[in-house]
This record gives C-alpha cells, structure tokens and sequence, in this order.
C-alpha cells in the first residue's frame, strides 16, 4: 500500500542485477492425470486428478449450499462430500494438493488452516478483492463464508513491478522515475519485507504486527499478463477437446502468484481517527499509559527494520483499536471511562518498505512520522526496557535474528548475499542504537536524532570514524545526509 524502490538498480553493496523484472519463480508440480476442469472455480491454479468413473464426475456448483456454508464445515471443508469414491481424490482434495506443495506450515497449525481457508474459499469462486486504495495490487482474502481473513500482497503486483494494476505508478517510474522510489531498498522485495517484520516482532515478543508469512495464492482477479490468460484458456480448451494432450500439461488454469498474507485484524481504524479524538479528549490514566506502551512497541519496531513507508509511518499506515467496556458490555464511544477494563492497542502494517542496504542518504531521508506526536516525548517505559533491552543487548540474539531472517530472504530469485549482509549491519546499527537509548532513558524523538550507524562483520573499505566492537564486527557512522532531512 506504499511505494517502493526504483527499478532497474544496483544495489551498492551486491552488485547483483535488480531490474523490474518480477515474474515469479513458477512452482515445477509433478504431472499427473487429469479430469475434466471445473467451470465454477474460475480463479485457482491446482492439480487435478481423473476421477474414477461417472459417478464421480459431480459438479462443484452442484454442491448444497447448506453444507457448503454450514456451522460445521472444518478449517479444510471435511465435511463436504462431493459424490466420488474414498479411494479417489475429491475436489476438494485438488485445491489441497496444491497448498500442500506450496504453502506448508508445519510450525503454525493455525496460520495453516488461514490460508487453507483462502485456498477452499477461491476454489469455491469466492475470490480476492482488490484493495482501492494503495499503490500496488493489494486483495482482501475471504473464508468460503465470504468473511474477509487476511491481505495477500502478490510480489509481481509491488508498485513498480511489471504487473502492477495501479497505473499512476507505472507514469512514474516510465516518466520521472529518479523522482519516485526508494534507491536504498531492494526493488520488489516487499513482499519478504513484511514476513520480515512479523518475524523481528514475533522474536522481540512485541505483538503489534499481524501475523504475516510468505504465501503462493491463485485467483481470476489477480493481475495476469496477456500471456498468462491466453495460455490457461488454451490448457482448458485442450483438455476438453483433446484429454490426451491435456494430461500432460503439470497445471491448468492461472499460475499461483508469490507474496505475503497478512492476518486480518478486526475492531481496528486509522490511528489518524482515535489520535484526533485522543487530542480533543484526552484519555484516562491507566489506559493512556497502555496506549504509550503499545505506542513505544511501534517505535521499536519501526526503528530497528528502518521502515521507510509511504508518508514516513503515517497515522494512516498503523491502527489503533480502543475497546470500553463496563460490566462486560462494550459502551459508547462518547463514553470515557478510567477502568482497568478498557483495551486499547496497536496494529503495525505496511511493512513493505523496510530493510535498507544502507541508510537514506539521497533526495529524502524517510523520517518516522510518529516522531512529532506529543508520546514520542516521553522517556521509554521502564515496562518496555524490560521486554526488549535484554534480548538486544545480546549479541548471540542478535545473531539467530539475523540468520532467521537470512532463511527468510534466500528464498527469493533475485537474493543476493552482499546485499542481505548489507541490510543486516543496517539493522544492527539500528539495534545498537536503541539499546543504548533504552539504557540511558531516552525518548523516542531521542531515538531518532542519534547519528546513523552501521555495524559490519569486517571494516573492509568503510569510511568514516570506526570503532572495533569485537573480533567480528565494526561500528561505522554513517555521515552522509540526504538532500532534504528533517534532523
């Protein structure tokens, strides 16, 4: 829902090719039999299995909507029954054949059965739904109930990848690209960006970004090349006409897009609308100390991944949920009360233009919108110091981050290892620096004005007044400044 980095770059410290080429990698499934392809399920990209006999050959759209619908379908519609043998694979089973190959999540039944749910629920032609707002293709995912679950965030739809539907982004990088984007960002890398950040907040026990991982989903409304539909429609044309040339084909229909599914949080809006309401109307005690917790959370998360999202964190690219209860029952908002029943809390998202090669030092620096909010004056909580200054205080924590974030990242086509180490000793400078804050009680306004650092396992030819930490890093600042800063 933000901009990214301009194509066509090269990294400074990879020196791998970065152009704007983003098709992704294309998943090799074996080839198998196939039966006759399913007219009602117009989005996904699975295999298909031929069934045995004509009394399996029932139709999708056939089934009972009751059942389909019902209040006890399973996580992976068990209870469906579609008519075929036992012995043979179900429809059903197609779509699950696919998500077994591609989106396994042993680690993580919950998350698991999410996404079977997307699966399950395209499959039934309950498909995404572009997000309007944004720069690049972005979809609400819906359950088979039509419930919305998640937002998947295709890396081939990115804001200056070739298949982005938002064509104000496409005049941009045609017309007057080396006024948009972000040269120190790896192009097209968003997607990995906010698995990326789920990660930093799951291992730091934060708690404020939605839960988020990297995810192969198929759907008509997704945005396909020319090419891409041509070559689907040709499968299942060849497939009805000739079933012996269609057998061979490894898929029908669209090919499964990579990106990044990211939980659906409900209750939540616009930090824009509680903050304006939290000016005219200031909140009670106990809650506005929960609320400078939750808003501390954010800062450290946004500072260690450097986030350079569109409007430098807006209020509109974080959120804010304030339940008021009494008794149990929610009250009306006009309604304020100083009770230790009252919730509020922060949902970080739009982490896609995060983990810079280097700091900003060009035409902008991307500062922390949150910087000028009256909390960002208040000295770190003694609550937070606790939660995270002993993990990044240590350095073999700060290592397995960086190594879970590195088995993250290599999967993608374009990894480069010069620019990922790049990326880290950026996020370890920035880890150094917010340890030192919290140990000498700084705010986050503080936080933010402290000389940019980098922190490289070796000196090699880095400029500047370096300091030796240990045998294996290097402390360098970082002096350049960006042609319009605002500290």
């Amino acid at each position: 829902m933000a901009e990214s980095p301009e194509p066509g770059q090269l990294a400074a410290a990879g020196g791998a090719l970065l152009d704007g080429e983003d098709e992704e990698r294309e998943p090799l499934l074996p080839r198998i039999a196939w039966a006759q392809p399913r007219k009602s399920a117009p989005g996904t990209a699975v295999r298909m299995v031929e069934a045995a006999g004509k009394e399996g050959a029932a139709s999708l759209s056939t089934i009972d909507q009751d059942v389909l619908f019902g209040p006890n379908d399973s996580p992976r519609c068990s209870s469906v029954d579609l008519g075929l043998p036992r012995s043979s694979p179900t429809l059903t089973d197609f779509g699950r054949s696919l998500g077994s190959e591609l989106n396994s999540f042993l680690d993580d039944p919950g998350f698991a059965d999410t996404v079977s749910k997307a699966e399950q629920a395209i499959e039934f032609g309950v498909l995404p739904e572009r997000i309007s707002q944004g720069s690049s293709g972005s979809y609400f995912v819906k359950d088979p109930k039509r419930k919305t679950i998640g937002v998947f965030k295709p890396k081939s739809e990115e804001p200056y990848s070739q298949l982005n539907p938002k064509w104000t982004k496409y005049i941009h990088k045609v017309c007057c690209p080396c006024c948009f984007g972000r040269g120190c960002l790896v192009p097209n890398q968003g997607y990995l960006s906010e698995a990326a950040a789920s990660l930093v907040d799951e291992k730091l026990h934060l708690g404020i970004v939605p839960k988020t991982r990297v995810v192969w989903l198929g759907s008509e409304t997704f945005n396909y090349s020319t090419i891409d539909r041509a070559k689907a429609r040709g499968k299942k044309y060849a497939l009805e006409k000739v079933p012996k040339v269609g057998r061979k084909f490894h898929r029908i229909g669209l090919p499964p897009k990579i990106g990044s599914f990211q939980l659906f949080v409900e209750g939540y809006k616009e930090a824009e609308f509680w903050l304006r309401k939290f000016e005219a109307d200031p909140l009670p005690e106990n809650t506005r100390k929960q609320f400078q917790s939750q808003f501390e959370r954010l800062v450290i998360l946004d500072y260690i991944i450097r986030n350079t999202v569109l409007k430098d964190r807006g209020n509109d690219n974080w959120l804010i949920k304030y339940e008021k209860k009494k008794n149990g029952k929610e009250i009306k908002e006009a309604e304020w009360v100083d009770e230790k029943e009252s919730l509020i809390k922060v949902a970080a998202i739009d982490n896609g233009l995060a983990f810079p090669f280097k700091h900003p030092d060009e035409w902008r620096a991307y500062p922390f919108h949150w910087a000028w909010l009256p909390q960002a004056k208040v000295p770190f909580s003694e609550e937070t110091r606790n939660l995270v200054l002993p993990s990044i205080s240590d350095m073999n924590f700060v290592q397995d981050l960086c190594e879970d974030l590195y088995e993250l990242f290599k999967t993608d086509k374009r990894f480069n290892k010069a620019t990922f180490e790049s990326q880290m000793s950026v996020m370890r400078g920035q880890i150094l620096n917010l340890a030192q804050a919290l140990r000498e009680g700084k705010s986050p306004v503080q936080l933010v004005q402290m000389p940019c650092v980098l922190v490289e396992h070796s000196p090699g030819r880095a400029k500047g007044r370096i300091s030796q930490l240990n045998s294996s890093f290097t402390q360098t600042f970082h002096c350049r400044k960006p042609f319009f800063t605002s500290w």
